[in-house]
């Protein structure tokens, strides 16, 4: 269809006032539910319901021109010679918006949260309606709510959901509170001796009752062991049942232990013998380092000994830069078997092909009769 084409009478103002964005197909569908996130001094990111996206700026070799309908207020353009309707030059664009799926920024938590640990010390009643007492045992501590998580995380709901869950992050009276190590530990211990002692299904465990039993026996406060049930398992809310995830379970177990020996290496089978000792003769058997993974450094006890010893290396304290987490995997060790690094990359790649974008970037890849192993590129000074 044919148009009269012609300037604005605002075209100067109305300079740099648009933007196009170029949306990949599966976004076409739900840009009624997205947000954009960014505090100063970060690089927005788009976030839906489920994932985020980084926003980068792409040049066009052709301009494009933003043309709409001649403003009802501008009399101007209400006719034509020849006819034909009028539309209005608004502003040229030279560049466009392009969305790229990335990993969630989650790690500001760390920060956010430091010094905020959930003990066993704190102080609360049964039903857990006083827990703000004991968040507030300190004068100094800053309250860090999920409402302030939502709003200062680059991250989609379920990936900010997913990520408090998996770095064990309590929510007591919507404050944040990461619980500790050592207390999760014995929680663990503590449902495993329950279900023991009471024979109960670990498939069908009703929460009510575990809830009493651990409240009771070991003053752990319902609003914390229901948080932990959910970590470590699923709970129909319309049976009040529980179905402990067993792998979940052992795998938080076997951490606990590594975590407690810090930064002392730990004999392999001493560490395979006490985590089997810790989660009983019925869950023993789903005792293995794979569980692991991304947690760990395995290394012969001496050189050309066949006796290994495992050493607490956990993914949260490798940066979350590319260039910098090579670096500190490099300088950790000089060469990686691929089984072996591929899982201190999890974090930083939203799939298994962009993971080898990065491997291919950052590091030289060689192959023996033992595998694949990676060293750092001659060119890569970290």
């Amino acid at each position: 269809m044919d148009h009269n084409l012609r300037f604005s009478v605002s075209s100067f103002t109305e300079q740099g006032s648009y933007k196009l964005m170029e949306l990949p197909p599966e976004l076409c569908k739900v840009m009624e539910d997205f947000c954009i996130k960014g505090q100063p001094g970060e690089d927005a990111v788009l976030c839906t319901q489920d994932k985020t996206y980084t926003i980068r700026s792409v040049s066009l070799s052709n301009s494009i021109l933003v043309v709409t309908s001649p403003p009802d207020s501008d009399i101007s353009f209400d006719g034509g010679d020849n006819g034909l309707p009028n539309i209005v030059i608004r502003d040229q664009l030279s560049q466009i918006l392009e969305l790229t799926q990335t990993v969630p920024k989650l790690h500001k938590l760390n920060t956010l949260l430091k010094g905020k640990e959930y003990g066993e010390d704190e102080e609360d009643n049964e039903d857990g309606m006083n827990v703000e007492l004991a968040i507030d045992h300190s004068q100094n501590m800053e309250h860090f709510t999920y409402t302030d998580a939502r709003a200062m995380i680059q991250a989609s709901e379920t990936e900010l959901k997913s990520g408090l869950r998996q770095r064990r992050i309590l929510q007591i009276n919507e404050t944040l509170r990461p619980i500790s190590s050592i207390y999760l530990t014995k929680i663990i211990q503590y449902i495993l001796n329950t279900l023991a002692a009471l024979m109960l299904n670990h498939e069908s465990v009703p929460v009510e009752k575990l809830c009493t039993t651990l409240a009771d026996e070991h003053d752990v406060p319902r609003i914390v062991s229901v948080q932990v049930m959910g970590w470590f398992g699923d709970i129909n809310e319309i049976d009040g049942k529980w179905k402990m995830d067993v792998n979940s379970v052992v795998k938080e177990a076997g951490l606990g232990i590594l975590k407690d020996a810090k930064d002392r290496s730990y004999d392999k089978d001493d560490l395979i013998s006490t985590w089997k000792d810790l989660v009983g003769d019925k869950f023993n058997s789903s005792v293995s380092l794979d569980l692991l993974a991304g947690n760990y450094l395995i290394a012969p006890a001496a050189p050309y000994s066949d006796h290994q010893v495992v050493k607490y290396f956990p993914i949260s304290s490798l940066p979350i830069d590319p260039a910098q987490r090579f670096s500190d995997l490099f300088l950790t060790r000089s060469k990686w078997k691929n089984e072996d690094i591929v899982p201190f990359l999890s974090d930083i790649a939203v799939n298994s092909k962009e993971r080898d974008k990065l491997l291919l970037k950052y590091a030289r890849a060689t192959t023996d009769a033992e595998g694949i192993w990676y060293t750092s590129r001659a060119q890569y000074n970290g």
